[in-house]
């Protein structure tokens, strides 16, 4: 049985800790239910994998206890400053990462449809993204809106826009982000192309949680196979034959 620790405790940590216990090929280790740093003398000696849906504060431990354990490491957690993303980075040189602000498969595909199509139509259409999630979600823009982002603009050629307000004239060479908050949304992402007299809009809609769980528990069980430390992704996952 593979060891796993589940650092947070919230509604994902919850779902994933029962996921796991209703496996047959994992058991959990130890839970971080606090907010600060846990007493580290009382962390088991084996663990296998991490699962990280927390804050990004928690990095600054994780990054010393993941990298002295060579255990591979799942992380959910977004709002991570950019010191604390290269640290990230630096840690997929010693273990598997996965380091994913939506862990949904459907939500790679769209990664992959929006390459694909984004460069046919930018110069003749406006790129826009929406999102929608829950009240109790603290971070704006999401982190699966920032990623759609990178993926239609990943050469900071446009302007990214958050929001609009006020007189801000005719639309420049930019994409507008927009986010939406309010009731129990699970998640909802858009990516819009507005052409003359048509609109392509590319959608996901996640209607309960237990798809971003299932896609963890998928990216766990790829990363502890994994040999070679480096960052993995959602594609890699979806496309390794194996995985």
């Amino acid at each position: 049985m593979k060891q796993i620790m589940i650092v947070g405790f919230g509604n994902m940590g919850q779902r994933i800790a029962q996921a796991i216990e209703e496996s047959s090929d994992m058991e959990i280790a130890y839970i971080v239910k606090e907010n600060n740093q846990p007493d580290m003398e009382k962390l088991p000696d084996r663990i296998d994998a991490v699962i990280d849906f927390s804050h990004p504060n928690h990095f600054a431990w994780l990054f010393d206890f993941i990298k002295e354990k060579r255990c591979a490491y799942v992380c959910g957690t977004t709002g991570h400053n950019e010191q604390q993303k290269q640290y990230i980075e630096e840690l997929s040189h010693f273990v598997p990462v996965v380091f994913q602000a939506n862990f949904s498969l459907g939500v790679a595909v769209m990664k992959e449809v929006l390459a694909m199509i984004t460069p046919m139509l930018e110069d003749e259409f406006d790129m826009e993204i929406v999102e929608k999630h829950h009240n109790q979600k603290q971070d704006a823009p999401s982190g699966t809106a920032k990623m759609l982002l990178e993926v239609m603009n990943p050469n900071k050629q446009y302007k990214e826009v958050y929001g609009r307000e006020g007189f801000v004239g005719k639309r420049q060479k930019e994409i507008g982000v927009h986010a939406l908050r309010g009731g129990s949304v699970a998640g909802e992402h858009s990516a819009y192309y507005f052409g003359d007299d048509e609109i392509l809009e590319i959608k996901h809609t996640a209607n309960s949680r237990k798809i971003f769980v299932n896609g963890a528990l998928h990216a766990v069980r790829f990363a502890m196979k994994q040999t070679t430390p480096k960052a993995y992704t959602m594609k890699d996952i979806l496309f390794t034959k194996g995985a």
